[in-house]
């Protein structure tokens, strides 16, 4: 599903370059739940980036289910990342003045399906993360719970190859980031593909391995006995 091969990243500061990636070799198969951890400055911002077609590497190759990523204008970027990815991040990014409904719709709105068949397969995403009885309301009516369950039903709606989740429980508190995981952990049964980037280690072994960056290399890749989220909430 993912194929990268010595990927390189640099970036120019002043008169100097900082080199942030130095080679990272990295494959993920179709149905893994991978967590990627490092701490800051380990370039693991940088390859997510890299990975969701929102920054591009100086050297080496990446391939997303076949297709070469690589010299992608913003509008064809703008269209994989519709096609084959869907995002969840630390800040929701829901947009405030739509509904929970209107938010989960909107890669649909971007992918041409129309009004009615949007609602209804939001409607059927929003059912699946419980949210249903909540698709009416605003982001400033949900807890924070609510608002990442909103997000991953988003990140779903459009049926992306892969999920890409940044920091998905920084912003929440351990019992709702275990209820957040356990939904995940769901997802990931029925067969999608999910990379979490967290720096939290109960977290990351509630996937089923684990990948450690520092200083631009990665360090260990390693599969683990998965922790199941259900049993701590």
């Amino acid at each position: 599903m993912i194929d990268i091969k010595d990927l390189h990243k640099s970036y120019k500061t002043g008169a100097t370059s900082l080199h942030v990636l130095k080679g990272i070799n990295f494959n993920v198969k179709e149905g893994e739940l991978v967590s990627i951890m490092g701490s800051s400055g380990s370039g693991k911002s940088t390859l997510l980036n890299i990975l969701g077609m929102l920054d591009e590497a100086d050297a080496g190759s990446y391939h997303l289910d076949n297709v070469p990523i690589k010299n992608l204008n913003e509008k064809i970027a703008a269209q994989y990342r519709n096609k084959f990815l869907g995002f969840i991040f630390q800040s929701f990014n829901l947009i405030n003045y739509k509904t929970a409904l209107d938010n989960v719709a909107m890669p649909l709105y971007y992918q041409g399906v129309s009004r009615g068949e949007r609602l209804d397969r939001s409607m059927a995403y929003l059912e699946k993360v419980g949210l249903a009885p909540w698709a009416r309301h605003l982001p400033n009516e949900l807890s924070g719970g609510q608002k990442q369950r909103v997000a991953i039903a988003r990140a779903l709606a459009s049926d992306p190859k892969v999920l890409l989740a940044d920091e998905p429980t920084g912003a929440l508190d351990t019992k709702t980031s275990y209820e957040v995981m356990d939904l995940i952990q769901g997802i990931n049964d029925e067969g999608k593909t999910i990379l979490v980037v967290t720096h939290e280690d109960d977290i990351a072994h509630m996937t089923k391995r684990i990948v450690n960056l520092k200083d631009g290399v990665i360090i260990d890749d390693s599969f683990v006995k998965q922790v199941r989220a259900k049993d701590h909430v």
